[in-house]
């Protein structure tokens, strides 16, 4: 089971931002979910990031790569090198678009299928730490939580901003 001390990169200084506690605690437990999410997938062979992608092609098959790169969210070039590096390991295949030649369709292949899994072992055990200690009421609250914080900041970024709950 990955520890703080097994974990790359978590020992590593945070920068404090005294005006802005919790973004700087948001950053500090996103850094550290990854690192964790990233140290249980090194046995697959994916590094974090990739798991939601293959994840994705498990969930709803064949998909082309714009629609990838939408549902991932991301910089389409970042997309395009996780799916060479995908591909370069034998998890997964691009090919243009039978029906628009211009498209490029993404599928798993068997070597990718087989890690699904793997991966979903991971991801629970990813939830099972992230988690812990945590009742069901507290589970549900920090959700809560943290979906309003996210609409906050999928909203436009020059929005007024909500009015404060104190």
């Amino acid at each position: 089971m990955p520890t703080p001390e097994t974990v790359r990169g978590v020992d590593d200084p945070v920068p404090t931002v005294a005006e802005a506690p919790v973004s700087e605690a948001i950053f500090r437990v996103a850094r550290l979910h990854r690192a964790v999410a990233g140290s249980l997938l090194r046995e697959t062979g994916l590094y974090a990031g990739q798991e939601l992608l293959m994840l994705r092609l498990w969930e709803r098959g064949e998909q082309r790569q714009a629609d990838l790169i939408r549902m991932l969210g991301l910089d389409p070039s970042t997309v395009t090198k996780m799916l060479q590096r995908l591909e370069q390991a034998g998890f997964v295949t691009r090919k243009p678009s039978a029906v628009d030649r211009r498209t490029v369709v993404v599928s798993a292949t068997r070597a990718g299928q087989a890690l699904r899994g793997q991966v979903e072992q991971a991801w629970r055990k990813l939830e099972e730490l992230t988690v812990a200690g945590l009742t069901g009421d507290e589970r549900t609250t920090v959700l809560g939580l943290l979906e309003r914080v996210e609409a906050n900041l999928t909203k436009e970024p020059f929005a007024d901003p909500p009015p404060s709950v104190d």
